[in-house]
């Protein structure tokens, strides 16, 4: 840690599991400041996640849209999925499209990761390009429903402008898009 930022730093004294799920575990932390203060903290763990930002040969990005239980909604999104344990991203990546869209991609191209709400999940995502794909499917998981939509970069950046599209991972796609005119 960068000498400057010590004065922020906590350090983890109990954990209290106390939830064990199939996608998070729960914990209750308790934790000492650096000024000695103690305090508690809340953590979902999580094995991580890939998302990906699939382009096709015309330009044009290919989305799903399923339902969101929390969200309670049908959510307009990229492509993702949970990292199993020990699963490297990339393949993870390559596993999703093939499910999600039926989309092998010849190129995958990781653009960043980045921790999706630090202040209470390890959840870390892998946001990946995707090009030169080829039709290779998978089946879906079991419980997964979702419908497959394609969309021109105008109308998929208007659709997150508009507020039809509300999923962070897509919108921080799209901001790799408007910053890098080698995306499409």
């Amino acid at each position: 840690m960068d000498e400057k930022h010590l004065h922020l730093k906590e350090t983890r004294n109990t954990s209290e599991q106390v939830f064990n799920g199939i996608v998070v575990n729960l914990f209750v932390d308790t934790v000492t400041l650096a000024d000695g203060t103690v305090s508690k903290r809340e953590r979902m763990e999580h094995n991580g996640a890939v998302a990906i930002l699939p382009i096709t040969a015309d330009g044009d990005i290919i989305l799903v849209r399923q339902w969101r239980n929390a969200a309670e909604s049908a959510m307009l999104e990229i492509p993702a999925g949970g990292l199993k344990r020990g699963e490297d991203p990339t393949d993870c990546a390559r596993r999703e499209l093939q499910e999600e869209i039926g989309k092998y991609p010849e190129t995958l191209e990781l653009l960043t990761a980045m921790y999706l709400a630090p202040g209470y999940s390890s959840e870390k995502l892998y946001l990946f390009k995707a090009t030169d794909m080829v039709d290779r499917a998978l089946p879906m998981d079991a419980d997964e429903r979702l419908d497959i939509v394609t969309m021109t970069r105008d109308d998929f950046m208007s659709a997150i402008f508009s507020g039809e599209i509300l999923d962070g991972k897509t919108v921080a796609a799209a901001l790799f898009m408007g910053v890098s005119k080698n995306l499409l």
